[in-house]
């Protein structure tokens, strides 16, 4: 399945640039933007429904997740310096993204104009820190989901999730109910998602027919720059992991190539899950250790994923050419802090993600059809690195915990200190 995927992801950017070139070089300039305007239908179609899934989604993952801490509280020290741990690489996960995105520009050279459509009704830019902080609390959850106002999402999600944690019995109807609701939610984003080639196809179609191939350098660009981007984190995971571990992170590194590649084949770290958890047991961390930060971390600790967030909206607003003040881009980095977290096993998350942001801040969220049109080459990429992070993660937790043997065989538990 997942390579009938692949090959229908690769033939609909095919077609979809020959299909445009075509346009392109036969058609007038405004018979090229009738076609640019149909098939942007099959694009905008595609970004109505991931619009849909986008406040109900946020809603039950981050419920579920906050509820579910308890759980990892309950396990105390090795629970608080695994969350701090992926804390930590979130955000710095998140800044590199941002820093890298601004040293190499890959969204300037090719100034869109701003659809007409892409006002949501919010200007931050235009936001007061008093307004800012009000703001950001809503009145009315049914209006901010109506709205899609993330952050008012965000906030309310937190309190029902800590008030349903803070429950001895932990409220086992309510958050059943909230967990089928991602499951379903899930369900339904991955149908939303099936239509990823036709989309791809529109969007490729469209762009070209409309700027032609001159808009394949600034692709190029945006994939090379993210690629880069990828390998400098990879080489400051594994300084970190150095500095903690030792040397023997090189080590780890070559153990978990296999299920690496895996990820990146198959788009999904989820698939790598077993053999990871296999290769982390052999390099020496204990069982109990890396059976608990592994899970966690597919869910708080996606470092690819959320450096590409930050690296992919601001593109968007290159390509539209929207300055975005460093209070802005200090918000969005809050923002993506914390809505990128719970939604593991989602296809396609950061996309969701994204066009949340995209919303919260005014940039036109026909920038998703831009990036949509090459986003599995880098879900690739992404997934890949999401395994990495996680095995270093646990690599670290295990030896602050005394619990990394010698490899091959499980260590012995310590006596907590």
């Amino acid at each position: 399945m997942n390579r009938l995927f692949t090959f229908l992801i690769v033939a609909s950017m095919v077609l979809g640039v020959g299909v445009g070139w075509v346009c392109h070089v036969t058609l007038d300039a405004e018979q090229a933007a009738q076609a640019a305007t149909w098939f942007k239908v099959g694009t905008d179609v595609f970004l109505r429904l991931i619009k849909m899934i986008i406040a109900p989604l946020v809603f039950s993952t981050l419920v579920a997740g906050i509820a579910h801490m308890g759980d990892a509280a309950s396990v105390g020290r090795v629970g608080a310096k695994t969350m701090g741990w992926f804390i930590t690489a979130s955000i710095f996960s998140l800044l590199l993204g941002l820093v890298m995105v601004h040293i190499l520009q890959p969204g300037v050279g090719l100034t869109l104009p701003i659809p007409e459509t892409a006002s949501t009704g919010v200007d931050a830019s235009k936001l007061t820190l008093q307004e800012f902080i009000t703001h950001v609390f809503p009145s009315s959850i049914f209006d901010a989901m109506a709205r899609n106002e993330i952050l008012q999402i965000v906030v309310f999600s937190i309190f029902v999730g800590v008030a349903v944690a803070s429950l001895d019995d932990k409220a086992p109807a309510i958050l059943g109910l909230v967990e089928q609701m991602a499951a379903i939610m899930l369900k339904v984003t991955g149908y939303v998602m099936k239509a990823a080639p036709l989309a791809i196809f529109a969007a490729l179609a469209g762009t070209v027919t409309k700027y032609g191939l001159d808009i394949l350098g600034i692709y190029a660009k945006f994939i090379g720059g993210f690629y880069l981007s990828l390998g400098v984190l990879w080489g400051l995971l594994a300084l970190a992991g150095f500095i903690i571990v030792g040397p023997r992170i090189l080590k780890l590194l070559g153990m978990v190539r296999q299920p690496t590649l895996l990820a990146f084949a198959t788009a999904s770290s989820e698939a790598a899950y077993p053999r990871t958890l296999e290769e982390l047991q052999k390099f020496g961390v204990n069982k109990k250790v890396a059976s608990f930060v592994l899970p966690l971390g597919y869910s708080f600790n996606l470092d690819g994923s959320m450096m590409y967030c930050t690296f992919a909206t601001l593109f968007i607003a290159q390509i539209y050419g929207v300055e975005m003040s460093i209070g802005q881009q200090i918000t969005m980095l809050l923002l993506l802090m914390v809505t990128s977290k719970g939604m593991a096993g989602v296809p396609r998350a950061s996309l969701v993600v994204i066009a949340a942001t995209l919303a919260y801040f005014d940039l036109p969220e026909a920038g998703i059809a831009l990036i949509l049109a090459v986003d599995h080459l880098l879900d690739m990429g992404r997934s890949a690195t999401n395994v990495v992070g996680n095995s270093v993660a646990a690599a670290v937790v295990a030896k602050w915990e005394g619990q990394l043997g010698d490899g091959e065989e499980e260590p012995e538990a310590k006596p907590a200190a």
